[in-house]
């Protein structure tokens, strides 16, 4: 009896019609980020499941970080992803640069908004057919966009050159004016 409720509700959760109705039913999509972000603040009490949730975004955030860095000349000296406790606050990963400059503070601060447009392309073009690969792209995008937020210290550094800001502003109005 139990096994054959347990056969038809698998049974059920891989069916198109089910697909379908979560799918399309955009109050299941908030209902699971907002359940993977109630996981998400809740493992925050351990720094072993601070760590195992947040890695593979951690992951991304400073590899963007150090890859800017690394081409426009801020000579990365430290690469972290091990999470460390600052202040009641769990710090998940750095990037340390040795030679931040007016031209680099600010895109090798804000590298991880790179992150966006992989997000946008998955959107466009990862391929949901079932409810599992649904939830996994749901998870992914999650992760992804998540991850592409600056902290308060990529904030920091970013704005700590206002010679660094004037000149990216300047880039981005003469770009404007000349598309």
């Amino acid at each position: 009896m139990i096994t054959s409720f347990i056969h038809s509700f698998w049974l059920y959760l891989n069916s198109a019609e089910f697909f379908n109705t979560v799918v399309h039913n955009r109050f299941y999509l908030i209902f699971l980020v907002i359940t993977l972000s109630f996981i998400k603040r809740h493992t925050f009490n351990g720094m072993l499941m601070t760590s195992l949730v947040n890695i593979p975004g951690t992951i991304l955030h400073e590899i963007a970080h150090f890859m800017v860095g690394l081409v426009l000349n801020a000579k990365p000296a430290s690469f972290n992803l091990l999470p460390k406790r600052r202040d009641n606050v769990y710090v998940m990963g750095s990037v340390g640069f040795r030679n931040i400059k007016f031209y680099n503070a600010f895109p090798s601060a804000m590298a991880p908004l790179l992150l966006l447009p992989i997000a946008y392309w998955l959107n466009e073009y990862f391929l949901v057919t079932t409810i599992w690969r649904y939830i996994f792209f749901i998870l992914l995008e999650t992760i992804i966009i998540e991850n592409a937020i600056p902290s308060a210290t990529d904030f920091k550094v970013a704005f700590s050159s206002p010679l660094g800001l004037l000149f990216y502003v300047a880039v981005a109005c003469a770009i404007t004016l000349f598309l």
